[in-house]
């Protein structure tokens, strides 16, 4: 649902929503960090990125996930803005133009950018690693940044994306992202209004599918962070909040950080607020 929706439904005021989602997102990141901090070595990595928009079609940007091939688990992420691209009208052209100049064009190598740092912090400690993907042009450019040993297996986008293809678990991570989240549902009016935001519903996203979902509904009662060895059982929302995690006791990564802090700005809103209560989560 889209947090309006929710705020109707439960009676209270949307701001009460918004900051509700925005420390259990908090929580969600702090929670996870915790228990990867145990984490066995990681097999062969997938990664991959999916667009979605802030604000309006003008502001298109794109998350970028990784997850382990052998077991589903959700490992990381990241996201990058993008310039609007595609088939435009002339007033839309103008329109961008006009937008550009006023507010700023988007990095053109955010992409390359981006991906080596969620590589840099899923690969953290590893000599040799398996990375599979598709073929988009800025993954090996981030890949040979990197100071691990990477075998880069392509497989091509256009491939169709059934079981037997070497992207599943990412392709099926996608789909399961949009039809579990109406901010990134095809032709939704429930779009994200801030990247600052879609990211912290990303963080919980994250936690349920590795803790709480089962990685198959029809067989199998693990989830990916039991396959993982990480739980003995699947956990329950009460579970993820019985204890307070603090900020100053758990490590992150630097995009993470940005997220925690809520740093991430959008364009083409003047007012970007953060997270710097000293006594909050």
């Amino acid at each position: 649902m889209a947090n309006r929706q929710i705020a109707r439904d439960l009676r209270v005021n949307p701001v009460t929503i918004d900051r509700h989602i925005s420390r259990l997102a908090r929580q969600c990141m702090l929670f996870h960090r915790k228990v990867i901090r145990s984490m066995k070595r990681l097999d062969t990595i997938i990664i991959d990125g999916f667009e979605s928009f802030e604000f309006s079609q003008y502001f298109p940007f794109q998350h970028h996930v990784a997850v382990e091939a052998e077991t589903g688990f959700f490992v990381s992420f990241s996201d990058s803005e993008l310039r609007r691209k595609g088939r435009m009208t002339p007033s839309q052209k103008l329109r961008r133009s006009e937008l550009e100049k006023r507010l700023g064009r988007p990095d053109p190598r955010a992409i390359e950018k981006d991906i080596h740092l969620l590589l840099e912090d899923a690969l953290t400690g590893l000599r040799y690693a398996i990375v599979r993907s598709d073929d988009h042009w800025a993954y090996p450019l981030a890949i040979k940044k990197l100071n691990v040993n990477i075998t880069h297996l392509v497989t091509k986008s256009r491939e169709r994306r059934t079981t037997r293809n070497p992207l599943w678990e990412v392709n099926l991570l996608d789909l399961l992202i949009r039809h579990s989240q109406a901010n990134h549902k095809r032709e939704t009016i429930s779009w994200s209004k801030r990247r600052q935001a879609s990211s912290e519903k990303l963080a919980i996203f994250l936690v349920w599918k590795n803790y709480i979902k089962k990685r198959r509904e029809k067989r199998g009662k693990d989830t990916p962070a039991m396959l993982k060895g990480l739980m003995t059982h699947p956990l329950r929302v009460e579970d993820i909040l019985s204890e307070r995690l603090f900020r100053t006791k758990t490590q992150l990564p630097p995009r993470w950080a940005e997220y925690y802090d809520r740093l991430v700005k959008t364009r083409a809103l003047s007012i970007n607020r953060t997270h710097n209560l000293k006594y909050a989560y």
